[in-house]
């Protein structure tokens, strides 16, 4: 046997209990075919040196919007790296506009009114930002956004006051008099995405290329793309069509698992739920395939609008809202389960979180299913009996550690001290023995996973306030979600998630050992290459090959 590739002189961390470390690592057919001493008089028909560096398994994101960080890569930056405040993001919008055609769109993302004095941007401030341009800016969470006033005749309503009342599922944001000022959240977002979406062909898969390579140098090998086709999340019927030829290009370097939106679903013969021809969760290979169905149950948590069971702090009577009636939530869980679907709720709120594990526990005991792995995306305000429950349900919970730092000071805000001690609570759900993944919600924060690494071990905030630091996890620990822990969220633990003979031969080179430097240094560890399948496909170091 010749193997296709070598790798030597690494540091190698495994995961694999079995054989902890390693120095060689052996590839054939895009698998591990060994390590160390079972690689002995077996030639290669490549060597890469290593250096001397530390390399783990493949980092895998669990909860990774790729197609929107690669649309925000297009788009306007308004992150509070970029923009501090409403002055400068009105000014950012007034200089792109400047830059484009009268009837143009000016499009941005990436805003936290968090950061900028508690403050969405406004339609009449974009009008006069824009001069008069259609303007369109998504918050950073992705579950709300402002128009100006040309946006929202391109949607329909020539005079502001024409919207609607309301939404069902989302709201229109008025000012003091009572008039719209731009402010669209959760479902009433479908009056801009119906006149912006879908973003040609083209251009999408043009954002995946720019993304991938993105996600590439941030170490990432595989990832979950938590909603495609039509919904809040997606962008047409044809966006796996457009992750398919992303591939065939090779544009895409990750292994990717898309989660159609449940919109996407269907009737299909008397008795089945889903996709034409009744393709369903696990459709596909080892670089693209179908995953669950992504539901919405409420908003977001910085936004305010995620489904509470009590008040957001200083907001008597905001408790959030759920994007659609508990009952058809409740019969969409029950159709897709026994359709054979695995489903991925999204769900921050503890009230949104309390109406899925009751469809999930309806739908398991009406239709069992060993081994369903039903998640929730996010799981953020959980009380213990919560966490008790979903640990004996199998519910997997995907959390966020990145938003500790980026989202933190927001979050404590919106909750105040004693309800915070309830949010992300990743040390709790490993105490009930839950296996834990490891995600970014990228472009809602930063998607390099070592920052996401970093967060679930050190929990403070941007401003530097310490985030229910009880839940800190070890490094190890931490590694483990991003690698072991999102692999088996997808179902994939056989492939993924430890460098072991036979499988899938992804790893990701650091210039420094995550284990063993000091906490605060991880968020700085240097990804110096990212190999899938035995192929380089970032190379930051200039590794020697022979």
């Amino acid at each position: 046997m010749r193997l296709d590739v070598l790798f030597v002189n690494g540091r190698f961390t495994t995961l694999d209990p079995d054989r902890p470390a390693a120095t060689r690592l052996g590839v054939f057919a895009g698998r591990i075919a060994g390590l160390d001493e079972e690689l002995d008089g077996l030639g290669a028909g490549a060597v890469v040196d290593l250096g001397g560096a530390c390399a783990v398994p493949g980092l895998n994101d669990a909860h990774h919007h790729l197609s929107m960080r690669g649309q925000r890569l297009r788009e306007l930056d308004l992150r509070h790296g970029t923009v501090a405040t409403l002055e400068e993001l009105y000014a950012a919008v007034a200089a792109r506009a400047a830059e484009l055609p009268p009837d143009a769109w000016v499009r941005g993302g990436g805003y936290d009114q968090n950061r900028l004095g508690g403050r969405h941007p406004s339609r009449t401030g974009l009008d006069r930002a824009a001069g008069g341009r259609p303007v369109w800016l998504q918050h950073t969470s992705g579950h709300m956004g402002v128009a100006s006033t040309a946006a929202l005749a391109r949607m329909g309503f020539a005079r502001p006051q024409d919207l609607p009342a309301d939404i069902p599922g989302g709201t229109i944001g008025r000012d003091t008099d009572g008039v719209p000022d731009g402010l669209l959240t959760e479902q009433a977002q479908g009056l801009a995405h119906r006149v912006l979406r879908p973003v040609p062909f083209e251009d999408f898969v043009e954002g995946l290329a720019l993304a991938g390579r993105a996600v590439a140098a941030d170490g990432l090998t595989s990832l979950t793309e938590p909603g495609v086709g039509h919904g809040l999340a997606g962008n047409a019927s044809w966006d796996i069509a457009a992750f398919q030829e992303a591939v065939r290009r090779g544009v895409l370097p990750q292994r990717v698992t898309v989660m159609p939106g449940s919109p996407n679903l269907h009737e299909l013969d008397p008795g089945r739920f889903g996709l034409d021809l009744g393709v369903g969760t696990g459709l596909g290979d080892d670089r693209l395939r179908v995953g669950p169905v992504k539901l919405f149950t409420d908003g977001s948590l910085i936004g305010r609008t995620a489904a509470m069971c009590c008040d957001y702090a200083a907001e008597p009577g905001n408790r959030g809202l759920l994007q659609q009636d508990r009952a058809e939530l409740r019969e969409f869980v029950l159709r897709a389960h026994a359709s054979g679907w695995r489903i991925a709720a999204h769900a921050i709120g503890d009230r949104a979180i309390d109406v899925v594990l009751d469809a999930y526990e309806e739908a398991q005991a009406r239709r069992p299913r060993p081994g369903a792995r039903h998640r929730i995306e996010h799981c953020a305000v959980t009380g213990d009996a919560q966490v008790a429950r979903i640990a004996r349900l199998g519910v997997i919970p995907v959390p966020q550690g990145r938003f500790v730092s980026e989202l933190g000071d927001g979050m404590l805000d919106a909750l105040g001290p004693e309800r915070a001690l309830g949010c992300y609570r990743q040390r709790s759900f490993l105490d009930a023995g839950i296996v834990l993944p490891g995600s970014s919600d990228c472009p809602v924060v930063e998607g390099a996973p070592l920052l996401g690494i970093h967060d679930l071990v050190n929990r403070v905030t941007s401003a530097g306030v310490p985030f229910n630091p009880a839940e800190a996890l070890t490094a190890g620990q931490a590694l483990y979600a991003y690698t072991a822990g999102s692999a088996y969220a997808a179902g994939e633990e056989r492939d993924k998630g430890t460098l072991a003979r036979g499988k899938l031969a992804d790893l990701t080179v650091l210039a420094d050992d995550l284990l063993s430097v000091p906490a605060e240094r991880i968020g700085g560890i240097d990804v110096l290459a990212t190999v899938v399948g035995g192929a380089v496909v970032h190379d930051a170091a200039g590794l020697a090959v022979s």
